[in-house]
């Protein structure tokens, strides 16, 4: 019997689901690229370079591949020479909305000096996270989403959207 291929998906440390997400979820900037997918409509490689907490490019790179090899995102070229991408959150990815909901809660209640979005924000996201489902954008038509930074306002940025 022919010996089988290693995985590439790491064997779990333990069966705790919390650790389990943890491992895929839990460094300092892997809900912050989900955060901007989810909040800020970003689906471009240099459109998470924007974010103010300023992921460097070879982390950026390790975590959309990471998401995407664990099905939280995909990609799809939007230019093919030289080949580029956009991301999306897949049905799996868009399950964390109320995990980062519960985090920005958390965060406001526990947290000095953290910004509250305006009320509606939140309900507005979540119709947007409907929307963000939708295939990608055209390459020579971004992809907007209300209370992007373009729009006038940054919650991501710690700003009032109004």
């Amino acid at each position: 019997m022919a010996p089988s291929a290693p995985s590439s998906r790491p064997v779990p440390r333990s069966a705790c689901p919390i650790a389990n997400a943890l491992d895929l979820l839990g460094d300092r900037w892997t809900l912050l690229v989900i955060r901007d997918l989810l909040f800020a409509g970003k689906r471009r490689f240099g459109d998470f370079l924007t974010s103010p907490e300023g992921i460097p490019t070879n982390i950026l790179s390790d975590r959309l591949r990471r998401l995407e090899e664990s099905g939280v995102v995909a990609k799809a070229p939007y230019q093919l020479h030289p080949a580029r991408y956009e991301y999306q959150l897949t049905a799996k990815g868009r399950d964390l909305f109320p995990v980062l909901r519960a985090l920005m809660e958390w965060a406001r209640s526990h947290v000095p000096g953290v910004a509250s979005p305006p009320p509606g924000v939140l309900e507005r996201y979540e119709e947007t996270l409907r929307k963000l489902s939708s295939p990608p954008s055209d390459p020579e038509e971004p992809h907007r989403v209300a209370g992007c930074p373009e729009d006038g306002g940054s919650f991501v940025g710690g700003e009032d959207l109004t």
